[in-house]
């Protein structure tokens, strides 16, 4: 049980990794970190197609990172 916990982790992290790097920025680079951030952060813009997608494979793919490793920490 251990090691399908362990490999179900491992998988989610390298996939999280990968939807994160997939995802398009939403900022203006270092202006707009600083600056405009938290524009986008609590807008009311939706994401569409491709990046509706990777947000919702991300958030799936954090749930299960995240329940395999209190799972984890249980067993143990």
């Amino acid at each position: 049980m251990e090691a399908i916990l362990v490999t179900l982790i491992i998988l989610s992290s390298v996939i999280l990794i990968g939807l994160v790097v997939m995802q398009s920025g939403k900022s203006e680079g270092l202006a707009g970190a600083i600056s405009g951030g938290a524009e986008q952060l609590f807008g009311k813009k939706k994401a569409r197609g491709l990046d509706a997608v990777l947000q919702k494979a991300t958030i799936v793919a954090a749930v299960v990172f995240f329940v395999a490793t209190f799972a984890l920490a249980y067993i143990i």
